[in-house]
């Protein structure tokens, strides 16, 4: 959203939030943010924008309450976690919170879990059944096309590459799937237990027993407090807000409800620099939905080089990606450390690679349900000999100079020699890895080994691990690095700036516009798709989190 469109917020109002779209770390700043283009590209406000303009709802006199019209939202639970503490911060002004829909998901539920009262339509439904983690397994398709993907890890738990190589989970993923689940699961039933007055044990077994299977199961079982029609909701917050049956009820949406930044109001010359380092890590430039190498460690180096900022927040949402890469940025945060406090905020998954490129820094906040550790790494190198040959009738021929010029072909399989060099690679990556983070967080590499093997864990669980330092969100991040700068009047920045998605698309329209149209046509199949595109893709040795995670 633009300056301009700020909208005069009447007096007497609601603040109006549905959030059904995906949520992204940050808003996204179009010179064209009044027109949608057809999905093309979303003007939604991200992370950053949802947090600021709840804040300062909690104190605009002109804002009375909040009304949630939530039913499916596009975000992991750690993001969740930021917005429902927000709520929750919100509640502490006494102002009301109500939540209605017609269908709540259960990520919609636990933001809705949160307000004074929660309704939902008579004839409609709350998704209570408890969480569950698919995983999508492709050797059969492969074996199938005659292709082999040869497989180079590190790392017992390093489950990355199961999906090409076995047709189910094995028993060691099964076994970190089960722990991370079951963590984020019971700090769900925590925070709604608390909300709600329910025990956990009654929430278990009401999500065990599927108990609410209609509107008036949620009412027993005290999910909910009513079920009211949309027209009664109307009136409900009229009384609220005290005004006749038939006046109109005055409501400005979270989207339009553009209010400014409290640091970008201080007279101080004192900055907070915030990197945000989100996406798959890759070397170079990488994109708008990419960590580059080169991109994102120039933001690191400007931030440190600039005198004016005084501590850095390195907000990391990334599953990890090219582990050279990642090297490349972790090297910048131990730099900066030496000249400045540096404060990572790791946002839904920061494993892998992005734990990688977050342990050096002076501390490190987590959500209870973040994604992290999955300390390890490892090599794909797909063998297409068997599909080139009998499926295509393609055959290869040459020479070479050296005896391992042609090392990583893909039209044959590898020799021992060959893999053996690479295992020795992965070993030598793997060392390295777990040695920076044990210099990072002052644990002998013994034990950073013991609890690495690729295991993920969530943030709770990294909290009892050593892993992570503390539980909260970016403005806890943020408060911790000015403490530790001693400075309590300053403006944020943040970096890298966000590029105008017109001139974005302008510069990439081909790729942009290709992705848009795949993402139509194969809907619920494209997160398959973009899996095994992104796997092809990816070259040199990888640390990344196990396969993409999508929590139900």
């Amino acid at each position: 959203m633009n300056s301009d469109d700020k909208i005069e917020v009447a007096d007497n109002s609601i603040l109006h939030i549905s959030l059904a779209y995906p949520i992204s770390e940050r808003t996204s700043k179009s010179t064209f943010s009044s027109y949608s283009f057809s999905g093309l590209f979303d003007n939604h406000i991200g992370l950053n924008d949802i947090l600021i303009r709840i804040e300062a709802a909690k104190t605009d006199d002109k804002i009375k309450g909040i009304y949630l019209d939530l039913s499916s939202i596009g975000a992991s639970f750690a993001t969740l976690e930021e917005i429902r503490n927000a709520l929750l911060d919100f509640k502490t002004s006494k102002k009301f919170i109500i939540a209605y829909s017609e269908f709540y998901s259960q990520s919609s539920y636990y933001l809705a879990s949160t307000a004074d009262k929660i309704y939902l339509n008579p004839e409609g439904l709350l998704d209570f059944r408890g969480l569950s983690s698919q995983s999508v397994f492709f050797k059969g398709a492969l074996e199938k096309l005659g292709i082999e993907a040869q497989v180079i890890k590190v790392g017992t738990y390093k489950s990355a590459v199961e999906p090409f190589i076995l047709d189910k989970m094995s028993p060691a993923n099964r076994e970190q799937v089960t722990s991370f689940l079951g963590s984020i699961y019971n700090h769900f039933l925590d925070e709604v237990s608390k909300s709600r007055k329910i025990s956990t044990d009654s929430l278990f077994s009401i999500a065990d027993n599927l108990k609410v299977q209609d509107a008036k199961d949620a009412v027993t079982y005290g999910l909910i407090d009513g079920t009211k029609y949309k027209d009664e909701i109307l009136a409900d917050l009229k009384s609220r807000l005290k005004i006749k049956e038939d006046d109109k009820i005055k409501s400005v949406t979270i989207e339009k409800y553009n209010v400014k930044d409290p640091s970008s109001s201080s007279s101080s010359k004192d900055r907070i620099a915030v990197v945000y380092a989100v996406g798959e890590i890759v070397s170079g430039e990488g994109s708008d939905e990419q960590i580059g190498s080169e991109n994102i460690s120039r933001a690191i180096r400007t931030a440190r080089q600039d005198k004016k900022v005084k501590a850095v927040v390195l907000r990391v949402n990334s599953p990890g990606g090219s582990a050279l890469a990642s090297d490349v940025i972790w090297r910048e945060v131990v730099l900066t450390k030496k000249v400045k406090p540096i404060i990572v905020s790791m946002g839904d998954v920061a494993a892998s690679g992005g734990y990688y490129i977050s342990t050096a820094a002076d501390s490190i906040f987590a959500q209870a349900n973040t994604i992290t550790g999955s300390i390890g790494v490892f090599g794909i190198i797909p063998n297409f000999q068997k599909f080139f040959n009998n499926k295509l009738g393609i055959t290869f021929d040459g020479v070479k100079t050296g005896k391992f010029a042609d090392l990583g072909s893909l039209d044959r399989p590898l020799t021992a020699q060959e893999e053996a060099i690479i295992q020795q690679s992965v070993n030598k990556i793997y060392y390295s890895f777990t040695q920076k983070v044990a210099d990072g967080r002052k644990k002998e590499r013994s034990y950073i080994d013991s609890i690495g093997q690729g295991r993920v864990w969530t943030g709770a669980q990294a909290i009892d691990l050593g892993l992570v330092d503390r539980i909260g969100g970016i403005e806890d991040a943020i408060a911790s690095a000015a403490k530790k700068a001693k400075i309590s009047d300053y403006k944020l920045v943040s970096y890298p700036a966000i590029k105008d998605p017109i001139k974005s698309l302008l510069n990439s329209s081909g790729d942009k516009i290709s992705l848009w149209f795949t993402k139509r046509e194969m809907g619920m199949a494209f997160p398959v798709y973009q899996q095994v595109k992104e796997t092809m893709e990816q070259t040199g040795i990888q640390a990344r989190i196990p396969y993409t995670i999508s929590i139900k």
